[in-house]
């Protein structure tokens, strides 16, 4: 009779997997993707380095999973965020503002797992991520123009123009170091809306509406360095 796993075996390989998975974002948090290594995080989650390659081949391996178990987080929040406001433009000023606020509340993470140049091998997922955060985006934009909330414009180009902002404006080396979070995230939540088309008041009344996930209100951390209203 094959070796059948029980529940509780299988809940524990499922909870050690967890436990690397932490133990890599957390490094990865606090000194970027290039720290991600084996032993390190073997060490972090206090298990042996031969333990972390029963479950993840290799490097590359791990890190594709730290970057697909975050985009999975980011996306399900941009969406719980926009799916609880109460119409279009309030949806996608919520789906915007969510992003923004989480990317500052763990900069570094997010620029790690968006952008940060470590290994070409890996490079096409961090695309991908960008890509679907690009595509939550253009249909909720989609959405507006439909309900003619928005002018009419080639959401598939604007969306990526946001998703840019967003990376170049709160994480990437051009980011303005030590700016208040809250701030932060309200100014370029409310530049993506001017630029797809939102009057100034209207725009500015949205901001003000945007419910900011976990209250962002300290001074952010500094950019990552370089490589070495109504119901609308």
């Amino acid at each position: 009779m094959p070796y059948r796993r029980t529940e509780n075996v299988v809940r524990r390989l499922a909870e050690r997997e967890q436990t690397i998975l932490d133990a890599a974002q957390s490094i990865a948090s606090e000194s970027g993707m290039g720290a991600v290594q084996i032993a390190p995080v073997a060490h972090r989650a206090d298990i042996a380095a031969g333990t972390v390659y029963r479950y993840f081949p290799s490097k590359n391996n791990l890190i594709a999973e730290v970057i697909a178990s975050a985009a999975g987080r980011e996306l399900a929040a941009m969406r719980e965020a926009a799916d609880a406001a109460p119409g279009p433009l309030s949806a996608l000023a919520a789906c915007i503002a969510t992003f923004a606020a989480r990317a500052l509340n763990d900069r570094r993470l997010t620029w790690a797992v968006l952008a940060e140049p470590v290994d070409a091998n890996i490079d096409a997922l961090r695309v991908e991520f960008r890509r679907a955060i690009a595509s939550e985006l253009a249909w909720r934009i989609n959405v507006a123009i439909t309900g003619q909330h928005l002018p009419d414009q080639d959401a598939r180009a604007a969306a990526p123009a946001i998703v840019g902002a967003l990376l170049e404006g709160l994480i990437g080396p051009l980011a303005s170091p030590g700016s208040n979070a809250r701030e932060a995230v309200q100014t370029i939540t409310l530049l993506s809306l001017r630029a797809l088309g939102v009057v100034d008041a209207r725009a500015r009344g949205l901001v003000a509406q945007c419910s900011l996930p976990q209250n962002p209100s300290a001074t952010s951390a500094p950019a990552p360095s370089l490589p070495q209203a109504a119901r609308a």
